[in-house]
């Protein structure tokens, strides 16, 4: 298939077909063409830098080149240099034992490629979230077709031009919604999806019906509980980093956040006086990420209005004016209701609602009775504070002192549960996600060990029941 043809204006069953085709060809590719077809995607990246800042721009209105760096560019190359250092490891045959009942023989476990794999990616941070998934599969020794979103069409076009000499492993396809429903349905051999959980839902559907596995990344309303002793500046800082990045548009964005009730004031005061600081003391700067569409936008002044009609009280870091496009500074929210949509619905956005609470068990208990999130921060130096909060409740992960970092850690998965999603990638455990674990057991030829056990069955039964019986 050429690198020039439109793929989107093809059937998808025909790339599809093209692409396990190309496995078939080659299902066993080696250590040293995986490392090139990688080297090769990184210097592609690297080559485009300034055409994906460019096209994320466009699609957003406007998006600053520091969110595009931390966010989709930097995590990419980072993604493939960590592949490539541990490739040679993760994919020599694992030593098990073999156990009485099989020896002498020998076992061991071999990681095999799947096959072709389907990556479904969201709009807000496109290049990552697309080649992120994508690199772990190339690693693993897999075809890769790649579903991006319909609302970047300029960051869709930019990767479409970094992967355009990978044709035969990569490919991207573009389209509406019923395009997005029709790549779920082919028979992949691995579906990874990242959106929301109602999206995920469907999703899951659509694959059972081939049995393909899959990895969900879906989001929810992720928990920020600061501790009474905590320096405020430092649980501050935190949550700045994890709601300004992007406008707080990221799956693992601070949702909520619980303040020790004498500290809401104080609290509320540091965070409009530090992010005031770091982004609006020169605005020329323009640091602040735009909403990425009209409807996006839509959506979070819906969730303003609603908390407000229902006496919710809006403290925001600076208001909103008809000049700044779609650009939302952050408003925190006190005095909130449990029916209000903004505690009950992923804010996805620049909204911070406020909790307030007297003993951290209303916290945990509150946690526990919601669905289970993403991600889950903690801002304390108290260990039994850290140790309680880890162990009593579930979340995809967990950052101390710090929000949404954690999945910058190239050696550690990331997943979410339950609600949060399924199954997880990132380091070795995404080379396992896209590999399959097939246990090889070798029998020497020249030792009769299955005429023995035929031939002598009563002394073996005997011998092996002795054994359980120990």
């Amino acid at each position: 298939m050429s690198h020039t043809e439109n793929v989107t204006a093809q059937p998808l069953e025909h790339v599809f077909s093209d692409m396990r085709s190309a496995y078939n060809n080659n299902p066993a590719p080696t250590y040293e063409q995986r490392v090139v077809i990688l080297n090769k995607l990184k210097h592609a990246i690297i080559e485009n830098e300034q055409r994906i800042y460019d096209a994320l721009k466009l699609d957003y209105g406007y998006r600053s080149e520091f969110d595009t760096l931390i966010a989709d560019v930097l995590p990419s190359v980072a993604g493939i240099n960590y592949a490539i250092k541990n490739l040679k490891k993760w994919m020599k045959p694992s030593k098990r034992h073999a156990g009485l009942m099989l020896v002498p023989s020998k076992v061991t476990v071999h990681y095999q490629p799947l096959g072709v794999v389907g990556v479904i990616t969201p709009w807000n941070f496109p290049f990552y979230l697309a080649l992120g998934p994508a690199v772990q599969a190339l690693a693993a020794g897999n075809r890769v077709m790649i579903k991006m979103s319909e609302f970047t069409p300029n960051a869709n076009a930019a990767l479409r031009e970094v992967v355009k000499d990978l044709s035969e492993h990569i490919q991207i396809i573009e389209g509406e919604a019923d395009v997005g429903a029709a790549f779920s349905k082919l028979p992949f051999d691995h579906l990874i999806f990242t959106g929301s959980s109602a999206v995920g839902k469907m999703v899951a559907h659509s694959a059972a019906d081939n049995l393909t596995p899959i990895t969900l990344e879906l989001g929810g309303k992720s928990p920020t509980i600061i501790d009474k002793n905590i320096d405020l500046n430092i649980a501050v800082d935190a949550l700045i980093v994890g709601k300004s990045v992007n406008s707080g548009q990221i799956c693992v964005a601070p949702d909520y956040v619980f303040v020790p009730k004498e500290r809401e004031k104080e609290f509320i005061d540091t965070f409009i006086q530090r992010y005031t600081e770091y982004h609006l003391e020169n605005d020329s700067k323009n640091t602040q990420t735009h909403i990425v569409s009209e409807r996006q936008y839509t959506r979070l002044m819906g969730f303003l209005e609603d908390a407000k009609e229902q006496g919710a009280e809006v403290h925001a870091v600076r208001e909103i004016e008809d000049d700044q496009g779609r650009r939302v500074y952050p408003h925190l929210l006190t005095n909130l209701r449990p029916e209000m949509k903004v505690l009950q619905e992923e804010i996805f956005g620049s909204i911070l609602p406020i909790l307030t609470y007297e003993d951290l068990e209303e916290v945990i208990s509150y946690i526990n009775e919601r669905p289970r999130p993403l991600a889950l921060y903690i801002m304390s130096n108290d260990n039994n504070v850290i140790d309680s909060l880890v162990s009593r409740t579930h979340s995809g992960g967990v950052a101390i002192n710090d929000t949404a970092m954690h999945v910058a850690a190239d050696d550690a998965p990331f997943g979410g549960v339950g609600n949060s999603g399924m199954g997880h990638y990132h380091g070795h455990e995404g080379f396992l996600t896209f590999s399959k674990a097939k246990t090889v057991l070798h029998s020497s030829s020249w030792i009769p060990k299955n005429r023995f056990i035929l031939k002598n069955r009563d002394f073996v039964f005997r011998t092996l029941r002795k054994y359980l019986l120990k």
